[in-house]
């Protein structure tokens, strides 16, 4: 690769680190700079998720203060994540990419309305399995396609009785990087990943990723909300035209 190419995959990382770990929007930037520099489709998919590593560690440090107090819940549903992201990543392998992109426009428009909806007051009694279900099905997603899973992964989240926004997020930071890493270390082993790509994405996503918690804590919950909804609304536009025109 050329030194403009790798400048361009680092300043994409630093972007896609950022915007992920504040709103679930990493393959917004990450996944177009790998086609810009020539890879074709899945390969660029395979290298985005591998590099989602290095996104989701430096999001889960940054998100350190809002994961006070969260390891039952980290607990309960990790497994389900892990469960999903193996799954979506063998069925990757194993069959065309192709089966979620004329759905997806749909789910990303309807994630980002949900984040809209004020937080529900605190209940009594312990999420159902609902959650577990939500997680794993999100999972599969984001290890097949993951375009704007942290998204979906995060509106799940939100709807959660009595969870904030900023809590809602660092809970998103740690499943999205369970699911993306078993599906990284499958796609390590056995896709085709383009190995010379991977440093300056990763390098880049590892900066934003660190920066962005920090970020999200000096904005205003509801003008977050606002922003990550009308990014995530603008995202499924730009998926619709992609996947149907």
């Amino acid at each position: 690769m050329t030194a403009a190419q790798l400048l361009l995959l680092f300043a994409a990382g630093i972007a896609a680190g950022l915007t992920g770990a504040v709103a679930g929007l990493a393959s917004l930037f990450s996944y177009p700079a790998l086609l810009a520099v020539g890879l074709p489709a899945t390969t660029a998919n395979i290298t985005n998720t591998v590099c989602m590593l290095f996104q989701g560690a430096g999001s889960v440090a940054g998100s350190r203060p809002e994961l006070r107090g969260a390891g039952p819940q980290i607990r309960r549903w990790v497994v389900p994540a892990l469960l999903g992201g193996a799954t979506g990543a063998g069925l990757l392998l194993l069959t065309p990419e192709g089966g979620f992109e004329r759905i997806v426009p749909f789910l990303v428009a309807g994630a980002a309305t949900l984040l809209l909806r004020p937080p529900r007051p605190a209940a009594a009694r312990e999420p159902g399995p609902g959650v577990a279900v939500g997680v794993f099905a999100v999972a599969v997603y984001g290890g097949y396609f993951g375009a704007a899973a942290g998204v979906l992964m995060l509106a799940l989240l939100a709807t959660l009785p009595g969870t904030t926004l900023l809590r809602a997020n660092g809970l998103k930071n740690v499943l999205s990087w369970a699911a993306n890493a078993i599906a990284a270390v499958g796609f390590a082993i056995l896709g085709d990943v383009a190995w010379a790509a991977v440093p300056a994405l990763a390098a880049g996503l590892l900066v934003g990723a660190r920066l962005g918690p920090p970020l999200a804590r000096r904005l205003p919950t509801r003008l977050l909300r606002i922003v990550i909804a009308v990014a995530g609304l603008g995202l499924a536009v730009r998926l619709f035209v992609d996947a149907w025109l």
